[in-house]
Formats: C-alpha cells, structure tokens, sequence
C-alpha cells in the first residue's frame, strides 16, 4: 500500500466524553490521505469503543497500560508510517473540513516539501465555540531561535516529518514537547507556513503545581538549547506576556 502523507496520533484515557469532537473533525476531513492512529492508556470507560466506531478507514488502535503522556506518544510515533505525523489531543480538532488539504498543498507547493508545516490555533470550550486566540501567534519565518520566545507554535499545529522527528525525552513530565519541536526545527531546512487557522485547541484549566514544573521544565529545555543566560533575560521579558495570559485565561474560564 502507497505510504499516507499524514500520520494522524491521538493519546487517550478515559476519554469518551471529549474524543468524539476529535474524531469527528478527523472523520470530516476532504483529504483522505491520512491513517488515523489512536493511543489509549487502558481506558475503564467508552473510549475504545468511541474510536473503533468513528467509520475512520485506516484506523489503528492500542490500548494498554503506559508510563505517562509523552510515553503514549512515542508508542505513537512508532506506529506512524506516514511522512508527516499530527499529534492531536482528546478534545482538540482540526479547524475546518478543507484543514488536511490545506496542510497537504503546502508539503506539495512547488515540489518542495518541507520539514515543518504550521499554522495558526484557535482556543475554543467543550462546545467548540471559539473563545480567543492562542496568546502566542505563529510567526510566518520560523526557524529554532523562534523558539527561544517559548513555545511559538502549537504543538498541535505543528506538523512534522516523521524522518526528522525524534522520540520525546519522557524524563520531562509536562513540556516534552516544547523540547522535541525545538530538536526538529534544529534538523529542518524549509519550514512553511499555512495563513489560517488549523487547530481548535480546547480549553483546559492546569492546576496551580503543574504550571510551575511546567514553567520549570521550560527553562531548563530553553537553557539547554539556547544558554542559561538568554532563558534568564527571556524569562524576565516574559513576565508581562504571563501577566497577559492569566487574565485571558480568567476571562476564558469565566465564560465557561
């Protein structure tokens, strides 16, 4: 069988009540040229079940005990055989049907297919209504020092080829994938960007000591990659932008 283009991964548990917004946006998508694999951690409630119902052709499940959520999606990423991999959560979706096509015309523009493809991400609740843009915007040059600003683009919006992509340094608990994006972009040589919003990111509240290691884990892959003394002055510069966010993410959660 011809190799798909896209390699589409989502991490499960216990999920059922927030996968089949994902599933259906995956299921609703023009272009077919993706296989669709979803990763469960021995989910108790419908989640399986929600999945193996979705109609979705080159589906592929596995459900087992994991060590954690980067450690679910390194089992992904060796399952994946396509060129680029898409890691969507339970609960996120892609923007709009035409989104898959959108991401299939930029790896295929001019012959020339890029390591990276990304776009732009919208906030949205359980209802999928849009609340407000992602606090930090995609720049349309990307490139690793982009990084050094945080976590620029999306996770979810950030498509990458397989071949480049390592597995996720499972020692972090809550920012591996700030880590794995800044370890791609080292590797890559042409990123393109997409002018449209590809990802509706759901809203979720991080409890006050996940933040915390979250912001610690940051600093520390910043140092890592960028120097001990740049993370120090970024991080100060950062302040207002986290100041920013909180009250956007009060506004946000207030609406709910």
């Amino acid at each position: 069988m011809k190799e798909k283009l896209f390699s589409i991964i989502t991490v499960t548990r216990n999920a059922a009540t927030t996968l089949p917004t994902t599933i259906k946006s995956v299921a609703a998508q023009e272009c077919r040229d993706f296989e669709y694999i979803v990763i469960d951690g021995a989910s108790t409630d419908d989640t399986v079940d929600l999945a193996r119902k979705s109609g979705i052709d080159d589906l592929h499940i596995l459900s087992e005990p994991d060590r954690g959520l980067y450690d679910a999606m390194n089992k992904g990423l060796a399952m994946a055989t396509g060129t680029y991999v898409i890691f969507l959560n339970a609960g996120d979706a892609f923007h709009a049907p035409d989104t898959l096509a959108r991401l299939k015309a930029a790896a295929t523009e001019d012959g020339r297919q890029p390591d990276v493809i990304y776009g732009q991400t919208a906030i949205v609740d359980a209802s999928g209504c849009f609340l407000a843009e992602r606090h930090l915007i995609a720049p349309e040059v990307l490139n690793a020092d982009s990084f050094a600003d945080g976590m620029v683009v999306c996770h979810q919006a950030f498509v990458a080829r397989r071949a480049l992509a390592p597995l996720f340094d499972t020692s972090f608990r809550f920012s591996a994938d700030y880590d794995w994006c800044i370890k791609i972009l080292e590797r890559s040589r042409l990123n393109r960007y997409v002018d449209a919003t590809i990802i509706d990111y759901l809203a979720t509240g991080l409890t006050t000591t996940n933040r915390r290691r979250s912001l610690v884990e940051r600093f520390r892959i910043m140092a890592s990659h960028y120097g001990t003394a740049r993370a120090i002055g970024n991080h100060l510069r950062f302040v207002p932008r986290f100041i920013k966010r909180l009250r956007l993410e009060k506004k946000t959660f207030n609406h709910n």
